[in-house]
């Protein structure tokens, strides 16, 4: 039982490799409409993805705009919703044309369908992941499409109930769909007190084997949470994009090319600063150890002591002291034993030599050579 008392949800973590360190870049509906604009968001972001040498995938927003908006309601330019998806709208060729260009600039394919005909056009287009919206978390007629296609898929939690997001997990489990979980906070933008990073925490518990991630709006800064998600396990990061241009103002929940490269920056930082495994020792470099072995107390006899006298520990503070430098071959405090002989006479103020006792250190040539190596 964790730590909540509720029970984890444990996933075969093998098959959802597709979205460890992916980073999801946005577009949404910035195209506004404007295949053209499309493009160069694409190209633009691509060099920097390419720049930074790491995993991208941009992302769309698919709507069947006719059946999606009520043909009673399409005139309501009163209702932001409505009014920016019809002023935005693509035709089929054009997404195809976007969708094109992100495989030819280096970059997966993905997009968010926001009902069954997109699917369809998810399918057609041949996308590499699908992305559920946190809207449509407990939309299962919607789910159950996405799930035929079998593509990997992502979600986000936003303001969704533990219980539909535990359901939605079992649900791609069962039928072995990759799946990524992303932490997010649905407030465009984000302050930084809203972020709630220990819910990475909280994910990562229930849910082990998941690949866990961060989607967020903040605005205020490119790095931090990057460090701090990165470090309390987030693999897959994803936020809005848009660029300067055409006279349309970038949303401050919008990330701009150059706010993205420091993104990307912070993200190799703080891979090089976590280092290594989170499940096993860490490797210790020879730099360090031999750093290290410069601080280790080697053993002095304290008086002159015979060839077959016996170490007794109850005697060392009679017998030896422990002092620095370690010399090369010399016993340190780490290697004396209760019991060994002395095959060899140590003289008063003398190191005590790896071939001076009758040591398991001294019988085993490799830790022998080991003990030579190190110290002055």
């Amino acid at each position: 039982m964790n730590p909540i008392n509720q029970p984890q949800i444990h996933i075969s973590s093998s098959k959802n490799n597709i979205f460890q360190e992916l980073f999801v870049l946005e577009m949404a509906n910035n195209h506004w409409g404007n295949l053209n604009r499309g493009l160069r968001i694409i190209s633009d972001f691509s060099q920097v993805v390419r720049f930074n040498n790491v995993r991208a995938t941009i992302k769309l927003q698919f709507r069947d705009v006719d059946s999606f908006i009520h043909k009673d309601f399409r005139d309501r330019t009163d209702v932001r919703y409505i009014k920016k998806t019809i002023d935005t709208k693509l035709s089929k060729k054009d997404f195809g044309t976007l969708v094109q260009s992100i495989r030819d600039h280096g970059c997966l394919t993905s997009a968010t369908p926001f009902d069954e005909a997109s699917v369809d056009m998810c399918q057609e287009f041949d996308l590499d992941m699908i992305k559920l919206a946190s809207s449509d978390i407990n939309d299962w007629f919607l789910i159950e499409r996405v799930a035929q296609t079998r593509k990997p898929v992502s979600f986000s939690t936003g303001g969704s109930s533990l219980k539909g997001v535990d359901d939605l997990v079992k649900f791609f489990s069962n039928r072995s769909i990759p799946f990524a979980i992303n932490h997010c906070v649905s407030l465009y933008p984000s302050e930084d007190s809203n972020l709630d990073l220990n819910q990475l925490d909280f994910l990562r518990e229930r849910y082990p084997g998941a690949v866990i991630g961060l989607s967020t709006h903040e605005y205020t800064s490119w790095d931090a949470s990057m460090l701090i998600a990165y470090a309390k396990g987030a693999r897959t990061f994803e936020r809005h994009i848009d660029i300067d241009a055409d006279g349309i103002p970038v949303s401050p929940y919008c990330s701009q090319p150059h706010q993205v490269d420091t993104w990307f920056k912070a993200f190799k930082k703080a891979k090089e600063m976590c280092g290594g495994s989170s499940t096993e020792r860490r490797f210790v470099s020879l730099k360090e150890s031999e750093y290290l072995d410069g601080l280790v107390r080697g053993v002095y006899a304290k008086r002159d002591l015979p060839e077959g006298y016996t170490i007794r520990h109850d005697c060392n503070n009679d017998d030896f002291y422990l002092a620095i430098p370690l010399q090369k071959g010399q016993m340190s405090v780490r290697e004396l034993m209760n019991g060994e002989r002395l095959i060899q006479p140590v003289l008063k103020d003398h190191a005590l030599m790896i071939d001076m006792i009758d040591s398991p250190y001294a019988h085993v040539e490799s830790l022998k050579q080991e003990i030579y190596k190190r110290g002055l």
